[in-house]
């Protein structure tokens, strides 16, 4: 369950719906991600109606956002069996399909949309997408190019030109597309956070740190413009991202982020960060209470459980906790800023292992997240996490990086840790992904909480199983 923070449904019409009104009315509540009530409201369409096809359509939707991949799909099926002659049905389980990495399953269902509906643009544009996912460059370049034949303002396409040919390296071409799609749609951070990103990879600093304050002219208000500007600027850089970045950006990431990471950028944080974790542990026999600091999706969850008697996540974006939820072995979920519910009172000595992978990346300083994680964890409690590695580029310890996420040194993270009263048990270098086909270096830290505040643990030997736990 979520708890803290998270939007309260909006009160259902007191005068009875026809069941289209209730359709209508749930999709709607969908929209504004409270899946809650517009579930309940599907569910009881389908108690009068079992086969009414829009109601199987948007709950296997809901079920995909909440995590439940494999409902999703059953539910889409029927629908499409209720009406063959749907293009959309078929489209939307490509799009579930492709999230899940079959994609023999979602070409097939691309292309009976296609051949229902061989003028929609988005239907093209969605097995290009496929297309670029399996490396098939330039059958995802015809597709793209066939979706803005069939529609010049479809910015996404052009997008999607732009992303391939920046991977390509060309980028005069890139930009080219990515101007179009802001043309098109100037409101829409895509297009503005993927010009300037192409200008970053080529090392034009200046020329992406102008693209990103253009942007934030036009619209001061937005938090990814403001971000991305410090990023590239350096000027105004803040000490952690704004809360209003985290859940703009993941909010709209979160339906895709696990084919994205895992998929694209061959992303390997969560592992990396459970298996050393896992090296200070005794044997999982579900005795631990855990918490997973900003569990995103939920891709850490699964490779602590056997440990958890407990387990416990927080994140800022109701998109990404959704689907964690739909991992199954979470016991709370909880919206909130990490360091402002790791401060709360009743978080005081509740856990005995906090791990954060891809986490501290969005914090400079690590001081008070630090504390935090101590005041939180018991008696000789572990604190596991990932970091980017800053190498020796930041001489206050932390860095502001150009892509929006923050890089740490070595020693800079050993002293908060140490400051904080932890002992540091191992601090090993690791990729953590590929980004632009270059590799992000990170650090994987693990680190135990001294047995009082100010104990002298720190000569501890760091090779043995953990004492106490």
């Amino acid at each position: 369950m979520m708890k803290a923070q998270t939007p309260q449904p909006d009160t259902a019409p007191s005068s009875e719906l026809s069941l289209d009104e209730a359709i209508r009315y749930a999709i709607s509540l969908q929209h504004k991600r409270q899946l809650d009530a517009a579930e309940t409201l599907y569910r009881r369409v389908l108690v009068l109606a079992p086969e009414h096809p829009d109601a199987l359509h948007y709950l296997g939707l809901l079920r995909f956002q909440r995590g439940r991949a494999d409902e999703a799909v059953e539910l889409l099926q029927r629908a499409i069996e209720c009406e063959p002659e749907f293009a959309d049905f078929h489209n939307n389980l490509g799009n579930v399909c492709t999230a899940l990495g079959w994609v023999e399953a979602a070409a097939d269902s691309y292309r009976k949309a296609i051949a229902l509906d061989p003028r929609r643009a988005d239907f093209h544009n969605n097995l290009g997408v496929l297309h670029r996912v399996t490396e098939a460059s330039e059958a995802a370049e015809a597709e793209y190019l066939l979706a803005v034949e069939l529609d010049p303002k479809h910015f996404r396409a052009y997008n999607n030109l732009g992303m391939l040919y920046a991977a390509r390296d060309d980028i005069k071409a890139a930009v080219q597309y990515y101007c179009k799609s802001i043309t098109l749609m100037p409101e829409h951070p895509d297009g503005h956070k993927l010009l300037g990103l192409a200008y970053y990879s080529t090392g034009q600093l200046a020329e992406a740190a102008e693209v990103f304050r253009q942007w934030l002219e036009q619209q001061p208000d937005d938090p990814t413009a403001r971000h991305m500007y410090a990023a590239c600027s350096g000027c105004d850089v803040p000490e952690r991202a704004d809360n209003d970045y985290i859940v703009d950006t993941f909010d709209r990431f979160a339906e895709s982020f696990e084919e994205q990471l895992k998929v694209r950028l061959r992303y390997r944080a969560p592992e990396l960060v459970a298996e050393a974790l896992g090296r200070y542990l005794p044997a999982p026999a579900k005795q631990l209470d855990i918490l997973d600091a900003g569990c995103g999706t939920g891709l850490c969850g699964p490779l602590v459980v056997p440990w958890a008697a407990r387990l416990v996540g927080v994140d800022l974006s109701v998109g990404m906790l959704h689907r964690a939820e739909g991992k199954g072995c979470y016991d709370q979920l909880y919206r909130i800023e990490l360091s402002e519910f790791l401060r709360m009172p009743d978080e005081a000595g509740a856990y005995d292992v906090i791990l954060s992978a891809d986490t501290l990346c969005y914090f400079g300083p690590l001081e008070t997240v630090s504390a935090a994680a101590r005041q939180a964890l018991r008696p000789q409690g572990v604190f596991a996490f990932s970091v980017e590695d800053a190498g020796d580029t930041a001489s206050s310890g932390h860095i502001l990086n150009p892509h929006g996420r923050y890089a740490h040194t070595a020693p800079y993270v050993r002293d908060c840790l140490e400051g904080a009263g932890f002992h540091v048990l191992s601090i090993d270098p690791a990729v953590l992904r590929t980004e632009g086909g270059a590799p992000v270096n990170g650090l994987i830290i693990v680190t135990q909480a001294a047995s009082q505040p100010d104990a002298s643990v720190m000569n501890q030997c760091a090779d043995t199983a953990l004492p106490g736990l």
